[in-house]
């Protein structure tokens, strides 16, 4: 005859292993994050920067250290490591007509204050390649729709930052291309410059900019628009939804 008593301690003991085998098939709280995003980033990030007819080398230069100063700014910098993965990648292109893209830092990842400020020098080096051929915004997101693919830090969030003084006006319509971005699960946030057009804010709001949680942030000049580009980055890389002005 059976001991109850044994066969209830026996019983206890797989019971006990059985909860321990399963556990052990999730991670601990708090491990899931830098482990499961190694190799991947929080977010691909594209910046489309504006070398149109309309932007002078002095614009074009305000531009650039624009985007230099927000990569060496604390809170961009925290930004990047507030995230599961830690880092972001990130690629620019200067552009201006349909057909007009010149790739100037390729991808790159960015996850500290060492790589940040590689990613600055990289921008800050690269020469000036384009200098007119009219706006094409169309033309500017077509072309940063393929650079996704080549990108080779995963991640599951696809941006591009859309910067400029004017609308578009060569190429397909700014609408079609954003909704085919979109429809790839691409998000486009927007930067314009009220520079030359006061209200390019209200064609960017409009017909830029798309995907969840799009927004943008107007500069009033070329020379606001470093302090823009910084809080915009904040605000991108973070992943928060916040209203279209800022």
């Amino acid at each position: 005859m059976r001991d109850p008593d044994d066969e209830n301690s026996k019983m206890s003991r797989r019971a006990v292993l059985t909860a321990i085998a399963g556990l052990a098939a999730f991670p601990a709280v708090g491990q899931t994050g830098k482990t499961e995003a190694a190799g991947g980033v929080d977010v691909q990030l594209i910046l489309a920067v504006d070398a149109s007819g309309s932007v002078s080398q002095r614009r074009f230069a305000l531009q650039r250290q624009g985007y230099v100063d927000a990569f060496r700014n604390a809170r961009v910098i925290k930004a990047v490591q507030s995230g599961i993965a830690g880092s972001i990648a990130v690629t620019m292109y200067q552009s201006t007509g349909p057909r007009l893209q010149v790739l100037t830092v390729p991808w790159r990842r960015a996850g500290d204050a060492g790589s940040c400020e590689a990613l600055a020098k990289a921008i800050e080096d690269a020469p000036r390649a384009l200098f007119g051929g009219g706006t094409s915004i169309s033309g500017a997101i077509d072309y940063g729709m393929t650079l996704f693919p080549k990108c080779p830090f995963p991640s599951s969030r696809m941006v591009i930052d859309i910067s400029g003084d004017g609308a578009n006006t060569s190429g397909r319509p700014v609408t079609r291309a954003r909704d085919d971005a979109v429809a790839q699960g691409i998000v486009i946030n927007g930067l314009p410059i009220l520079a030359v057009e006061d209200d390019l804010d209200k064609h960017y709001e409009e017909e830029v900019i798309g995907g969840p949680g799009a927004f943008m942030i107007a500069a009033r000049d070329f020379e606001s628009f470093g302090e823009a580009v910084a809080r915009k980055l904040v605000q991108e890389i973070s992943g928060l939804a916040l209203p279209f002005r800022g």
